[in-house]
């Protein structure tokens, strides 16, 4: 694994095997980085990253220079990792937490720009997660909410559907808060 760009950009990382993810890409993260190029300022944004695993998406918002990356996971080891990872880059904004996701995206009471979620992919409430997080308090007035999915869903119907991108068996499916 890999930081793709930014002031981290090239640093490898080398998570443990034993932690219970499936990482994003890096093609499917630079594709998908190249779209929030266009769609964001980063020095100006609050980020977070719901099922965080390894931190990948996260290290990725702070080495392009996102004010501030909670990345939030139900895995103590994963939580872990992420922690160690950076306070050995020094990553001074990142702020890692072990929460259960559900119950995190319903009592929220903080708000963050840009919401990234990469849940497993048969996590049951992975189909209500973008009407969760639109309808709930966590995501800003026109703020972004992004959702790493299989490609078996569909989400244009929902209300704040912003645009679907596929890199492979990678999909992003982008919302805006009204």
């Amino acid at each position: 694994m890999r930081i793709v760009s930014g002031s981290y950009k090239g640093r490898k990382l080398h998570p443990p095997g034993n932690l219970p993810v499936r990482p994003t890409t890096d093609f499917a993260k630079e594709a998908l980085f190249n779209v929030l190029n266009n769609l964001i300022d980063y020095e100006t944004t609050r980020v977070l990253d719901l099922f965080a695993g390894t931190g990948a998406i996260s290290y990725e918002f702070i080495s392009r220079g996102c004010k501030s990356v909670t990345s939030l996971d139900n895995h103590p080891r994963c939580v872990s990792y992420i922690h160690k990872t950076a306070l050995d880059l020094k990553m001074i904004n990142l702020f890692p937490l072990k929460a259960n996701v559900m119950t995190f995206v319903r009592q929220s009471l903080e708000t963050w720009d840009l919401v990234f979620a990469d849940p497993p992919y048969d996590l049951p409430q992975l189909p209500d997660l973008p009407e969760l997080v639109l309808c709930g308090n966590m995501l800003a007035p026109g703020g972004l909410f992004i959702l790493e999915h299989p490609k078996k869903y569909i989400f244009s119907e929902i209300p704040g559907f912003d645009q679907h991108r596929n890199y492979g068996e990678v999909n992003f499916s982008f919302f805006r808060k009204s």
